[in-house]
């Protein structure tokens, strides 16, 4: 039986093809542990399963089932350093910030190759990414981004590619060059979703899904979480909700801004489809970004329409096809067997969301497309913390997100005007 999210559409190629799916009962009691987590994705799950290794009594709770936000519906690239490059980076906060950031994050990579590896997570992983120009302007600062990652940040995986390489890797000609990357790549995010959850339950982590939080109180050194049929007591509380807070917690829903992002699946391609024979995943220049790889049976997996308020999209495929029509001409009668969305949280700087927004509550989210791997590294770091060691969660804690304008209201309707702006920019 599914309980799918109404605000999580479509049927996934990922659950069509993640195996067996463990059911996690309703929270039906009063519970007192060390620590609780509100959000069943790659934050919430990971830190569970950290904390619970540790010897920490922790419980978490999920409004739907894991893996029914975000992180089981994403597009499973796993990128480099931040969503920001790293120039850009060093430009704002200094080379020392920029470089301990980027290091943080290929430590996130890692560790999520390693996680999978060491708890027997079939994943899929894929090696393999590349980001392509779609404006010939952009190709000066793609070629000098590829030398700064090289000399500066002592990262020799990248690499530029004129237009004919990247014609050849794509087997499309509508973008101009781009990078390389041979050292990342791409996995089935719900498969991580599923082995973590069951990582997490193995270790003593108790977890409950189909049970929404309604309400967190912080006082007298106890944080409270409120569902319909029972409450969690703890000393500490990670909000994960991300993109799904709601109304929940009125700081971080501030600061994070659900975006839909829609994502289409083909019938397999054929071993002769000169579609992406590397078999790399593929970002673009865009803003609203198109994002597109190929799966292990040979697949495209197709995202790239994304919209600014809450809502079903009633047309997935439609305005997929037409995307990938786009790039690859002789599939614009391709078959569309799966088309789904779900919400990304973004902060206005595209850079994640950490804060203790209430005594002893810790949320995290806002990874602005960039979530696979440094949401579930930001798990890691939580449980770190509240084992004694702070100093690293503190590197995400101390970057500075202001929150969206214009207060709860009018928020989405400004968030609506500014991003379709850019993505007619995108056009032009």
């Amino acid at each position: 039986m599914s309980h799918r999210s109404p605000i999580s559409p479509g049927h996934s190629w990922y659950e069509a093809t993640s195996g067996p799916r463990a059911d996690y009962p309703a929270l039906d009691a009063d519970l007192s542990v060390d620590v609780a987590i509100v959000g069943g994705g790659f934050t919430g799950l990971s830190a569970a399963a950290h904390l619970a290794k540790a010897g920490v009594n922790v419980a978490l709770i999920e409004a739907h089932r894991f893996g029914d936000g975000a992180s089981g519906r994403n597009g499973g690239q796993l990128g480099t350093g931040q969503r920001a490059w790293a120039e850009e980076l060093e430009a704002e906060l200094g080379f020392t910030r920029a470089k301990a950031l980027f290091d943080l994050a290929e430590e996130a990579k890692a560790h999520l190759l390693d996680f999978a590896a060491a708890n027997g997570i079939e994943i899929d992983y894929r090696p393999g990414q590349m980001s392509v120009v779609h404006k010939k302007r952009y190709l000066d600062d793609y070629r000098r981004h590829a030398d700064i990652m090289r000399e500066r940040f002592a990262y020799p995986h990248l690499s530029f590619m004129d237009a004919g390489e990247t014609r050849e890797r794509l087997g499309s000609d509508r973008y101009f060059g781009g990078v390389r990357d041979t050292g990342t790549g791409h996995i089935h995010p719900l498969k991580l979703v599923i082995g973590t959850a069951r990582t997490a339950a193995e270790a003593g982590a108790l977890l409950f899904e189909n049970s929404p939080a309604t309400g967190i109180v912080s006082e007298g050194g106890m944080v409270r979480i409120a569902t319909a049929r029972g409450t969690v007591s703890a000393r500490k509380c990670l909000l994960a909700t991300n993109a799904y807070g709601g109304d929940l917690e009125p700081t971080s829903a501030a600061h994070v801004m659900p975006i839909g992002s829609f994502i289409g699946a083909t019938a397999p391609l054929g071993d002769d489809s000169p579609v992406l024979p590397g078999g790399e995943a593929v970002d673009d220049s865009r803003f609203v970004v198109r994002y597109f790889r190929k799966s292990s049976d040979g697949r495209l997996l197709f995202g790239g329409r994304e919209i600014y308020a809450p809502g079903e999209d009633k047309a997935i495929e439609t305005h997929i096809r037409r995307q990938i029509a786009e790039l690859y001409p002789a599939l614009r009668d391709v078959e569309i067997t799966h088309a789904w969305g779900g919400y990304v949280g973004i902060t206005m700087p595209r850079k994640p969301f950490v804060r203790e927004v209430m005594p002893n509550v810790i949320a995290a989210g806002g990874y602005s497309g960039h979530g696979v791997m440094l949401s579930n590294f930001t798990g890691k770091l939580y449980a770190e913390t509240v084992c004694g060691n702070r100093d690293r969660l503190k590197l995400l804690e101390e970057l500075k997100i202001p929150p969206f304008p214009g207060g709860r209201f009018l928020r989405p309707a400004l968030m609506f005007l500014a991003l379709n702006w850019y993505a007619l920019r995108d056009r032009i």
